[in-house]
């Protein structure tokens, strides 16, 4: 018992130091190989559908007899049609045009000197993540097609579907003659482990990336000691303003919310202009409550629909379930307002047929992903053409929004002279 410690720490240790020898070898590999390792992994987890159904359905089980909530295990649930949207999300990353090396910026100065910026990767990535075992193929796809090694930390939830996803994953790298260590998972759930991550692995992790319930983000913003990638919450919006379509309205209002209530980009408030409530309200309500919606409003809202009332805790609540907040705002400055004070600065949306207001909500919400006249349900990675993502972040510096291959390189500058020399 006493030697737990120091053993996982060495094995920590040594897994680090393999993802960088890994993460070496697939930068210098030609951009064919990678994306031949691509293609191979979607072909592998075809293949493996049966192991990883059977491995799933443990998983399921066992969150069912711990009485999880109905949202965790829709995260956590697995079917045929689902693996096989992972593989076709791999099969859409093969097919993006692979970065590294790609010269973002060119110039020449007057002395001659030309310059070039351009995309290389960032090493290894360091993922910690909870009950979404598509996460780990999303990532290790996403990595592998910018040049990078990934190390992968899932909840013990989620732990006998990510593994069966990731044998096929390594399998399928062995299979085309790239390191297999390019994509590896914690074989410990100590969290300890998760401690070391932070730390940086003696420097063998270049940045860190979280996904799950705000706590496990909480602790890593908290004690990371490498950069992260991440959000803390999705407190998104719809905003129906007063020139919106009412059929537009509508369907946007149920998709935004109901879809899937448990995905980050799940709309939690609905904000609706004072001169339609009267008339849309009670529609989008009825919409909402046929597919099992609660409601909960401000006082003008439960005046023309009754509904249970929203306290000051609601508005910044990201609830993850068939819940929506409800309040009537005075036109688009009391919206974008309410969004400043409340939002998390993840996904809001703009329901106008106005070009005016359309254009200063675009211009003015300070969100990662701000859109007309569409779901909120579209922030991810694969419906903006990523072919999936490693997460969405809604930090300032470098990835912003969801984060596909593109944001998981970096840059550096190539310089070529002509003999010159500084005076």
């Amino acid at each position: 018992m006493d030697d737990a410690a120091p053993r996982l720490a060495a094995d920590m240790h040594a897994l680090g130091a393999r993802a960088r020898a890994a993460a070496t070898a697939v930068r210098n590999a030609e951009a064919t190989a990678r994306t031949a390792a691509l293609t191979a992994m979607a072909r592998a987890l075809r293949t493996a559908a049966p192991e990883i159904l059977r491995a799933n359905a443990d998983d399921v089980a066992r969150a069912r007899e711990n009485d999880q909530a109905e949202s965790f295990i829709d995260r956590l649930l697995l079917n045929e049609a689902r693996v096989d949207a992972i593989a076709s999300g791999i099969e859409t990353v093969a097919a993006l045009p692979d970065p590294i090396g790609a010269v973002t910026e060119e110039w020449t100065r007057p002395n001659g000197l030309r310059i070039q910026r351009v995309r290389t990767p960032i090493g290894v990535i360091g993922m910690i993540f909870e009950s979404r075992p598509n996460v780990a193929a999303d990532a290790g796809a996403l990595a592998l097609r910018a040049g990078n090694a990934i190390i992968l930390r899932g909840g013990s939830d989620g732990s006998a579907s990510v593994a069966a996803i990731i044998a096929a994953l390594r399998g399928a790298l062995r299979s085309v003659g790239l390191p297999e260590d390019a994509i590896q998972v914690v074989p410990s759930t100590d969290r300890a482990a998760v401690g070391m991550m932070l730390a940086g692995l003696d420097g063998a992790i270049d940045v860190i990336i979280p996904r799950g319930g705000k706590s496990l983000v909480e602790r890593v913003q908290t004690e990371a000691r490498v950069p992260v990638f991440a959000h803390l919450e999705g407190v998104c919006h719809t905003y129906i303003h007063a020139a919106a379509k009412p059929h537009e309205a509508i369907a946007l209002a149920v998709n935004a919310k109901m879809r899937r209530v448990s995905i980050c980009g799940a709309t939690e408030t609905l904000l609706i202009d004072r001169v339609i409530a009267a008339d849309l309200l009670p529609k989008i309500a009825s919409a909402l409550r046929e597919r099992g919606c609660e409601l909960r409003g401000d006082a003008e809202a439960r005046a023309i629909v009754e509904m249970n009332a929203a306290t000051e805790t609601d508005w910044r609540t990201e609830y993850l379930a068939p819940i929506l907040s409800v309040r009537v705002v005075s036109g688009v400055d009391e919206a974008i307002a309410h969004i400043a004070q409340y939002g998390s600065q993840h996904t809001d949306c703009i329901v106008t047929e106005d070009q005016p207001a359309r254009d200063k909500f675009l211009r003015e919400v300070d969100s990662a992903i701000v859109l007309h006249n569409a779901s909120t349900q579209f922030a991810d990675g694969g419906e903006f053409g990523f072919g999936g993502e490693i997460g969405i972040a809604t930090g300032r510096l470098h990835a912003r929004g969801p984060v596909g291959a593109e944001q998981l390189t970096t840059f550096k500058y190539l310089v070529h002279g002509t003999g010159q020399t500084r005076p």
